[in-house]
């Protein structure tokens, strides 16, 4: 069954009795090498168990379970569930959990599947939720080896943008802080039914095994990006003070301290700066 062919997903949705909800952002892959090549990219290990995001209709979720030991997808439409217990019937290594991705335990999916396996996240994204989305796996605390989603390619773009451009912004520097991210491929917006307004990427981020960046405060390092790029515009000196309340004359002690001027502007500043600036807040606001 060609999952991505758009004859036969119209007549798996008509025999459901069901439509394409626009509130769960569903957009649903009709180019069959797009499931392929993000299966092929999820993740270096092929025994592993691969937790998927909205599995749709299973184009991908069949893709992943092709390749790797055990999947665990999580749809929060029960109108799919019917056809997924369809599509899927001829893998026994995949469970699908009727669900809703930011409200379910994670660690209990990991403790009942994955059997001491690696752990691999992937996913095609609704745009109305990938940050909160992206977030709510990466403060899960959880290991996993890789995140592997598909985002609005503007989205994909600020994920891997370099200190100092006009993309890079507060979840760039924050996601730095969690891993290394690299953009694997554009998929056009012709790729989907319904077809969305922009192209959308595929972006992997492998996350650190072992942390990279400890901040003395991970609050006060979370709060201190959050607060230079929510006043873009003014110099990171101005922003700070203004957003988190210390003196000036220690904000620009503490820019000074990351090798910087304090005209600086935040989205200058890399997730290392952002470390050593947070830290000299915190050892010297006592």
């Amino acid at each position: 069954m060609d999952l991505c062919n758009l004859s036969v997903i119209r007549s798996l949705m008509a025999d459901a009795g069901i439509s394409f909800r626009k509130e769960y952002g569903q957009n649903f892959l009709t180019n069959r090498i797009i499931p392929e090549d993000i299966a092929d990219n999820c993740t270096d290990e092929r025994d592993s168990l691969i937790i998927e995001i909205g599995p749709g209709i299973g184009c991908l979720t069949a893709e992943l379970a092709s390749r790797y030991k055990r999947v665990v997808a999580i749809e929060i439409d029960r109108g799919l569930i019917p056809i997924l217990d369809k599509t899927l019937a001829e893998f026994d290594n995949v469970t699908v959990i009727n669900a809703d991705v930011m409200k379910t335990d994670l660690n209990a999916i990991i403790q009942e599947y994955g059997d001491g396996m690696p752990v691999s996240v992937c996913a095609n994204l609704p745009y109305y939720i990938t940050t909160p989305i992206l977030m709510y796996l990466l403060e899960s605390g959880i290991k996993f080896s890789s995140i592997t989603v598909m985002v609005q390619n503007e989205v994909a773009s600020r994920l891997v943008a370099p200190p100092g451009s006009s993309d890079y912004g507060a979840i760039t520097a924050v996601i730095g802080y969690y891993g290394e991210v690299r953009k694997l491929f554009r998929v056009s917006a012709g790729s989907f039914v319904p077809m969305p307004k922009v192209d959308s990427a595929v972006v992997r981020i492998d996350l650190y095994r072992e942390p990279r960046y400890i901040p003395k405060s991970e609050r006060l390092f979370k709060n201190t990006i959050k607060a230079a790029f929510e006043m873009r515009r003014k110099t990171l000196l101005n922003a700070l003070s203004a957003k988190l309340g210390y003196p000036k004359e220690l904000i620009s002690e503490a820019i000074a301290a990351t090798g910087h001027h304090e005209n600086i502007r935040g989205e200058r500043l890399s997730t290392a700066d952002f470390v050593r600036l947070s830290d000299y807040l915190y050892d010297n606001s006592k």
